[in-house]
């Protein structure tokens, strides 16, 4: 990461947002006034050094970030938030600065790592009014893209990264956010991220959202800007993500075939062990396949309510969650061939390890981890094998 000789007011901002604090907040939680931090964020002023040592210790941001220059590299396109009616704006801000520190995580790590490539199926971008049908086939497409057959997807998670989507798992805001996803252009490469919320232990929710997510990345590329849809455009895209996920999840016609007892809910309970799909969604898919009617739908839907598996379903508890690993097992990669030591990591990304092991999903002790026996999905660069650790 490149440095400035002068404090980077805009850095003061972003560590800001980032944390999804406003400046009277800031304030309060400091010795500084709101003057003062607006004149410092404006560059009107500079913190002495008491006063930054102060405004480090409550953002959590070691002092060379703050001297770091911006990166103009990064296009960020526009970004999909599920659940994004609960979103307030602080929450939102602060998940584009995690995006943006992510990315630049990322940047780093592709100095060092073989990513799998980006392989995704041909898609017509700028088409704004999908129909059930298009997004259908869209999805066999998908599944053909990838080698995925029309039976059950066991770790969406795994094969999102296996095509070079990046994917990880961030804590959104006590549970308002279930997940968003964003497609940069970082010095002329397109990039997807996916990032998925952890709040909610649910392998069928993750499953679901992850899918959701990609639908919006293959077939939304001609909105700008999030933000200047109308109500019921926001909705109508979420609809087709919906759609799309389900569409992924449970093919049509293989789906259609397990649907033995559609009206019975404890067969859509056994039918969640093999397809790793959420009741709800399953019995919503049924419906949209046309093998159950409304009032069948609408009957299912009263006995899940009445069972209480609107809030947790059975089976949540069981099955194992996937979880992003092809970013940890790069900062693995690193450490146990001695590219570089933790405290070089944490140095060239001028980040605390708090924030990597955050921003990364990592596991705690990810960052002092010292063992060669991991089986890969990145490899390292061949460029970068012979490197001097300390470039």
């Amino acid at each position: 990461m490149n440095k400035i000789n002068r404090f980077n007011p805009s850095r003061l901002k972003n560590a800001r947002l980032y944390e999804g604090i406003t400046i009277t907040e800031l304030s309060n939680l400091t010795s500084v006034s709101k003057q003062a931090i607006s004149q410092f964020e404006h560059g009107k002023s500079q913190p002495s050094l008491e006063t930054l040592f102060e405004l480090m210790r409550v953002l959590n941001f070691p002092r060379d970030y703050f001297f770091g220059k911006d990166d103009d590299g990064i296009e960020i396109g526009s970004t999909y938030f599920r659940s994004s009616s609960t979103t307030n704006k602080k929450s939102y801000l602060s998940q584009i600065q995690k995006m943006i520190l992510f990315s630049k995580i990322h940047s780093f790590l592709e100095e060092y790592i073989d990513f799998p490539p980006l392989n995704l199926p041909y898609v017509e971008m700028n088409k704004d009014n999908y129909q059930e049908n298009d997004i259908e086939n869209l999805a066999d497409l998908c599944r053909e893209c990838w080698e995925l057959g029309d039976g059950p997807i066991q770790n969406i998670v795994h094969v999102l990264e296996k095509n070079g989507i990046i994917v990880t798992s961030l804590s959104t805001n006590e549970g308002k956010v279930d997940a968003f996803s964003q497609k940069q252009i970082v010095n002329g490469d397109e990039r997807y991220y996916i990032v998925l919320g952890n709040d909610k232990k649910s392998a069928a929710r993750r499953q679901f959202n992850a899918a959701h997510e990609l639908g919006h990345l293959l077939m939304h590329g001609w909105i700008t800007d999030i933000e200047e849809l109308s109500k019921e455009q926001y909705r109508d895209i979420e609809k087709q993500a919906d759609y799309f996920a389900a569409s992924l999840l449970l093919p049509r016609e293989s789906f259609t075939s397990d649907l033995h007892y559609p009206n019975k809910l404890d067969f859509y309970v056994e039918l969640k062990k093999k397809w790793r799909v959420s009741i709800g969604a399953m019995i919503v898919r049924s419906y949209h396949l046309k093998v159950i009617n409304y009032n069948q739908y609408q009957n299912l839907m009263r006995q899940m309510s009445t069972k209480g598996y609107r809030k947790a379903e059975p089976l949540d508890d069981l099955i194992s969650i996937p979880t992003p690993s092809i970013l940890e097992k790069a900062i693995k990669l690193l450490l146990t061939n001695n590219i570089l030591t933790t405290k070089e990591i944490l140095d060239k990304l001028e980040l605390p390890k708090e924030k990597v092991d955050e921003l990364l999903d990592l596991s705690s002790d990810t960052l002092r981890y010292v063992n060669s026996s991991i089986q890969p999905v990145v490899k390292l660069s061949q460029n970068n094998t012979t490197r001097n650790k300390h470039a």
